[in-house]
């Protein structure tokens, strides 16, 4: 299914350095912000309170959210847990200060709000599982970039290995250096969106990736620049109607999944624009310049016995 087909070939190697000057500038900045500012953890790897509540009625997030912020909550997190009528906020806790008395603070200032909530559960979160969290949560990165190295090297060739999972990491760390930038929250769903944004962005290398191993087969004379434009010209409508889709449905829950989907959303956003750049003007010049060939993917034929003989 195609909206568009382009008859000529875009010629996007010939704007190959120049593009990866850009994204190498870009990954560079993320690392800096991500080295100075650091990223700003979740209670679910700093450690913290966790409240459960229940109303009679559907309670209204955002009246919740604004009370405690007025009563000079920070960074916290409230979302409906399992009904409309249950809550569930995550709090840091402040140095000096007991769950107890941070629960018994919340419940009234709630109470003040609307009598009927109640107060289901206390629990605290502490650091060092939220450490663990951490350290699980980077083993599933490197195990998920290790399969994805595995897969191409061996449907396709190490080099679309290589230069896939460079392509791919440029990705999470651009994610990673925009919430260190703005100091959004990283928390368990954004770690979600990072590992989804992994894979989704290999898919479309993936789809570039074979599209040149077949135009290797098929255009026998042309050279690798010309072999490369024409598999990323080809699969543009491709790309355009799979991640157009896509980010629709992030950016609904961008806009109205209110503020439990918001982060998620948002780093699925970045993740989804900056994997077509990739794939596209990261991924592919790199195979080039590792020295990708026809011979690499076209069996020579075979010389016929009787020629071998003379």
């Amino acid at each position: 299914m195609e909206f568009f087909k382009i008859r000529k070939d875009i010629p996007f190697m010939r704007y190959a350095l120049v593009f990866n000057v850009i994204s190498l500038l870009t990954f560079l900045l993320a690392v800096f912000f991500l080295a100075t500012n650091g990223l700003h953890y979740s209670i679910e790897f700093t450690g913290g309170t966790v409240i459960e509540l229940a109303y009679d009625h559907s309670a209204e997030i955002q009246k919740v959210r604004g009370a405690l912020e007025k009563a000079g909550y920070a960074d916290t997190s409230v979302q409906n847990f399992g009904s409309s009528r249950d809550v569930l906020i995550r709090m840091p806790l402040k140095s000096g200060q007991s769950s107890a008395d941070l629960s018994k603070k919340v419940m009234e200032t709630l109470s003040a709000e609307d009598k009927s909530v109640q107060l289901r559960r206390v629990e605290f979160v502490g650091p060092q599982v939220g450490r663990e969290l951490a350290e699980n949560g980077a083993l599933a990165l490197v195990v998920v970039c290790l399969g994805i190295m595995a897969y191409l090297a061996l449907r396709f060739e190490w080099r679309f290995a290589v230069a896939a999972i460079i392509a791919n990491l440029h990705d999470v760390i651009i994610i990673l250096g925009c919430f260190a930038l703005f100091q959004w929250e990283f928390s368990l769903p954004v770690l979600a969106a990072v590992l989804a944004v992994l894979g989704y962005s290999v898919n479309e290398s993936v789809v570039i990736a074979d599209r040149v191993r077949e135009n290797f087969r098929k255009m026998r004379k042309a050279p690798v620049t010309q072999i490369i434009d024409n598999a990323i010209t080809s699969t543009i409508s491709r790309t355009i109607i799979t991640h157009g889709s896509t980010q629709a449905m992030v950016l609904s829950m961008l806009l109205f999944g209110g503020a439990a989907l918001h982060n998620f959303a948002l780093a699925l956003t970045i993740g989804i624009l900056f994997g077509i750049y990739s794939s596209v003007l990261v991924m592919a010049p790199i195979v080039k310049w590792l020295g990708v060939s026809r011979e690499q993917f076209v069996v020579a034929p075979k010389k016929d016995k009787q020629e071998a003989v003379v």
